[in-house]
């Protein structure tokens, strides 16, 4: 992420839940899922998807973009 002049790593934090799960799974998961964060915490957004049409790439980039601050950049790199 970052305009032509800066490149920043950005890590995406996915968490996966099917339509079909239920409350009960639901709330294990999400036990789970502060386990993992206490490990893993060196990402920018947090994101949970649900269902197919959640798993975008542009939805993705777009987020972490939001995340990185200011974006400046002119779009043209020499």
């Amino acid at each position: 992420m970052g305009d032509e002049m800066s490149k920043r790593r950005k890590f995406l934090l996915l968490t996966w839940i099917g339509p079909n799960v239920g409350v009960l799974q639901r709330a294990k998961m999400s036990t789970d899922k502060a386990i993992i964060k206490d490990v893993i915490n060196n990402f920018a957004v947090e994101l949970q998807a649900e269902s197919q049409s959640d798993l975008d790439l542009d939805l993705f980039r777009d987020a972490l973009n939001r995340a990185g601050g200011a974006n400046y950049g002119t779009g043209i790199r020499n």
